[in-house]
């Protein structure tokens, strides 16, 4: 039997990015930022900063890329999934772990309604319902 969650809490460094499958399903991929402090043993501050990647579907998407953008504090709950692929200048072999997000929750003060009243440019409309086969990337 296998168990996979991680809880973290952070600051996105980037808005997130959100597109839609032929069927008009939401992916939004995001990085976090999480910062650990601590005192070394003779005394100095130390801080070590960890960037995480988040990738949220659905709904859940679509909300986050309405209502966080850069520097926004968010706390994801979610499981690892560990991608690979083949470098394609050196053929070698690469992979990189990541937060599939299954919950998310406000942190920090009070929000704006959503990004999309300050800047309507920035809102991306799902395309229009295909027949096609959903195209989940996983």
């Amino acid at each position: 039997m296998s168990f996979s969650t991680v809880i973290m809490m952070g600051n996105l460094t980037a808005d997130p990015e959100l597109r839609y499958t032929p069927k008009g399903s939401g992916i939004a991929q995001f990085n976090v930022a999480i910062n650990r402090k601590w005192k070394s043993e003779a005394g100095e501050m130390k801080e070590e900063v960890s960037f995480i990647g988040v990738t949220a579907f659905g709904k859940q998407a679509e909300t986050v890329a309405k209502y966080f953008s850069k520097g926004d504090p968010i706390i994801v709950h979610g499981r690892l999934k560990q991608e690979t692929w083949d470098d394609k200048t050196s053929g070698a072999k690469r992979s990189k772990t990541l937060v599939i997000l299954e919950h998310f929750y406000f942190a920090g003060g009070k929000r704006k309604e959503s990004k999309q009243e300050e800047d309507p440019k920035k809102f991306v409309p799902p395309p229009p319902k295909s027949d096609e086969a959903e195209e989940i990337p996983f």
